[in-house]
């Protein structure tokens, strides 16, 4: 490897917060028993918030964010992964409490890293990345789970709030794909025509799930992947038919839920908790299998843009405002 390489170091001296592309050399990786040769990162919804300030989750500095990356496997002391090895890495911490994946090469602990399948690229492993792993999973709990493992009703008619971001884009992709009617969620019309090329039957804004909710609505939704909480996730429980299972992995609009037991208690709704940090490796590697055959990959490819390094610093702002659709991706080589 080269004695040094390009990284995105961020440092907090008393109330100074800065972020800087740096040259570095491997001794500046202090964590894990695997190097890995980044090819590509992501841009996620908790990047943006680490790169403004460090959102609390950093607790050294300095500091290499970066959530997830794909990669080759330089040198390993793990003896699950050799050189060559195409692997994957998202969640467990890693661009929190360890160094991330805004970095020509990384150090990880291999128990963290899930080795590609052959049916993906690099490339299409970020283009997914943690909000494409968090879609998967969300979507396999609102449906599989119910139908496979609760061994209850078919879900059809499902919900997708934020469906203009990340996670809701995919999840919008992967319930079309799996035979649900899906309702997208979002407070950009001007994105209806592309959320209905993805998979999207109908198309709704987000004021019309802003009303105080009722304890129990009309029910419409077989499941739900919620990803913005607050009032939207408080009238979709209130709408889910018996059984449904809701999904919620974000808080984009709100932290706070304020709810009653009765969607719980009357029609065993299930709010389901979704946190791929700590997902398990076995299941890690089912969900990553399953990606080619519920992404359209050359569909989604239209709505990613492809950055680099110098340019993150210019996007995450404009992410945590709300004013960016799609995935970004990350070209370490660039």
């Amino acid at each position: 490897m080269s004695s040094q390489f390009k990284a995105l170091i961020l440092n907090q001296e008393g109330e100074n917060f800065s972020r800087e592309i740096k040259l570095i050399d491997k001794s500046f990786l202090k964590h894990g028993d695997v190097l890995v040769k980044v090819e590509y990162s992501s841009l996620n919804y908790k990047d943006a918030l680490i790169l403004k300030n460090g959102a609390r989750l950093v607790k050294e500095f300095p500091h290499i964010p970066g959530i997830d990356f794909s990669g080759v496997v330089e040198e390993s002391d793990n003896n699950k992964f050799k050189k060559g090895d195409e692997v994957i890495l998202t969640g467990w911490r890693v661009g929190e409490i360890y160094f991330g994946g805004y970095s020509q090469y990384a150090k990880v602990n291999g128990e963290f890293l899930v080795k590609k399948p052959k049916n993906i690229s690099l490339k299409e492993a970020m283009i997914l990345g943690t909000a494409g792993f968090t879609a998967l999973q969300c979507s396999f709990t609102t449906k599989t789970t119910r139908e496979v493992l609760l061994l209850g009703n078919k879900v059809n008619n499902v919900i997708v709030s934020g469906a203009s971001g990340g996670v809701g884009s995919m999840a919008v992709m992967i319930l079309n794909n799996l035979g649900c009617d899906v309702t997208a969620v979002t407070g950009k019309d001007n994105n209806r025509d592309y959320l209905k090329s993805i998979g999207a039957k109908n198309v709704i804004n987000t004021s019309e799930l802003m009303k105080d909710s009722r304890p129990l609505d009309k029910g419409l939704w077989d499941g739900a992947v919620d990803t913005v909480g607050g009032k939207v996730l408080e009238n979709i429980l209130s709408q889910t038919k018996d059984g449904g299972i809701v999904s919620a992995c974000g808080n984009a609009a709100d932290i706070k839920l304020n709810t009653t037991v009765m969607p719980f208690i009357i029609r065993g709704v299930k709010l389901w908790g979704i946190n791929s940090v700590t997902a398990s490796i076995a299941r890690r590697q089912f969900l990553w299998s399953e990606a080619s055959k519920l992404i359209n990959f050359e569909l989604l490819n239209k709505s990613v843009k492809e950055i680099t390094l110098d340019e993150l610093n210019n996007i995450f702002s404009k992410m945590l405002k709300g004013e960016t659709t799609g995935r970004y991706i990350v070209n370490l080589n660039k």
